[in-house]
């Protein structure tokens, strides 16, 4: 330890001895405290207490520091101190694929455009740097945590891991032969291995993500649920994202895909349903009975007319409900979580002709703690509150396209956006300050980012 740093914690401990005061690492002050607990406190001139990874403390900043004192503070005088962000459904990596297919339906986009692009290019190192480029934008967007379901999903750990952010990194097993996996028993070993390889990891939860019901059969439905079974770990898997897929299972199975995966035992344990925009009543009944926790994405949808999903219909049922961009390339061109909750919020007003269909409150719900519950993270993630992880925001309060301000919650949904964020901290680390990474030089990641695209380029001129 630096000598002064070593003399500064001596004086402290002496102080603390005297006080009985409790001692923290790092005392954060803020304008406004949004904490997202079960009371919804927005706690003016606040204070939260951070010790290690979690949180022991937040409040008033004069009861926060009567109880508490550390070496380190941190003040934002004109901030808005939040929950990080959580992105409840992405495919990180295709950020390299950005803008390649715009304006296409779903199926065309699949089939025509991105399949044969992943063929021709997926690899384990287009994965980790195509993570490290998604990684740097959500991390500066306020994002702390992403849901990933992709190829090569041992890079995305690995590339999250160096980034400093959090993931929960689901596998991708599918039918067919893809650039990890040419069988989808190759795809249960590659999946396994990835749940052993990050067990425990401070920073990444390793899942199971079958891609649907329409691109798997049932054996390996059911294997991908045995597997996550066995090492408790959450399943990832598109839901009724269009029409033609709910037409085309049930012509199928003379049932709707929510019904089939239902039946087959898919859902028998912690499970996340990407976009779910076709769902019926029965559907979300049976969603509800399974405690199958929803990843809304509103862009993707648009971009993809996919259809407009029922987030008020399903919310009233209990089902949990979070935010997701979805991944580049066609579906959404980036990972903004602040224009997500703006459009979550627009797109039930005008799809329910309901001003009041979608409150901005509820929304920021969606993005911290309620997108938490869909993926059973409620425990440590998705509020400020004490016993809970150290991962959060902070808001720059001075920014003229958010001034003046009247409601906090109606400012973060309408009005702020996700370059009006200053600083992120990710398990008790400091990521974002004054909005820019930490943890160092983008020169490389630049680099890379223009090889691959050269590459891409040069891949889709060949037959």
């Amino acid at each position: 330890m630096h000598p002064v740093r070593t003399i500064f914690a001596l004086l402290l401990a002496a102080v603390l001895l005297t006080s009985g005061l409790r001692a923290a690492d790092l005392i954060v002050r803020a304008k406004q405290i949004v904490t997202m607990d079960a009371e919804k406190r927005v706690i003016e001139d606040g204070a939260v207490a951070i010790e290690g990874d979690r949180i022991v403390a937040v409040g008033p900043r004069s009861e926060v520091e009567a109880s508490h004192a550390a070496a380190r503070t941190l003040d934002y005088p004109n901030g808005i101190l939040m929950p990080g962000l959580l992105n409840t459904h992405t495919h990180a990596a295709m950020s390299l694929f950005r803008g390649i297919a715009n304006d296409r339906t779903l199926d065309d986009w699949l089939t025509n455009f991105i399949f044969p692009a992943e063929a021709k290019n997926v690899t384990a190192d287009f994965v980790y740097w195509g993570t490290r480029l998604a990684a740097a934008e959500m991390l500066l967007g306020g994002t702390t945590l992403f849901v990933d379901m992709y190829y090569f999903e041992e890079e995305v750990g690995r590339a999250a891991a160096d980034a400093g952010i959090r993931t929960v990194a689901g596998q991708c097993v599918i039918q067919f032969p893809v650039p990890d996996a040419p069988t989808p028993a190759d795809g249960l070993k590659r999946t396994e291995a990835f749940l052993q390889r990050f067990d425990g990891h401070p920073l990444v939860q390793a899942a199971v993500a079958p891609h649907a019901l329409y691109t798997n059969d049932r054996k390996t439905l059911e294997a991908c649920r045995k597997l996550a079974d066995k090492y408790k770990a959450p399943l990832l898997i598109h839901l009724s994202e269009t029409k033609k897929e709910q037409q085309d299972m049930q012509k199928l199975y003379g049932k709707s895909p929510a019904a089939v995966l239902t039946e087959w035992g898919v859902f028998d344990g912690p499970s996340i349903a990407a976009h779910g925009v076709w769902l019926s009543n029965d559907d979300l009944d049976l969603l509800r009975s399974r405690k199958v926790g929803v990843a809304h994405n509103p862009s993707s949808n648009m971009m993809l007319s996919s259809g407009v999903a029922p987030i008020g219909e399903i919310r009233k049922r209990g089902i949990p409900v979070g935010l997701g961009t979805d991944g580049p390339a066609g579906s959404n061109n980036d990972f903004n979580l602040f224009e997500e909750m703006d459009l979550a919020a627009k797109l039930q007003k005008v799809h329910t002709m309901d001003p009041t269909a979608l409150s901005a409150e509820t929304v920021v719900a969606m993005a911290t703690i309620e997108g938490a519950r869909s993926i059973q993270r409620q425990q440590d993630l998705g509020s400020l509150e004490p016993g809970k992880r150290a991962d959060w925001l902070v808001l720059d309060g001075t920014v003229l396209n958010a001034l003046p301000s009247y409601d906090v919650y109606s400012q973060i949904v309408y009005a702020f956006k996700a370059n009006n964020v200053l600083d992120v901290m990710v398990n008790g680390v400091l990521r974002v300050k004054n909005g820019e990474l930490v943890y160092g030089d983008l020169s490389e990641l630049r680099q890379k980012t223009r090889e691959y695209r050269n590459k891409i380029v040069d891949s889709l001129r060949k037959p």
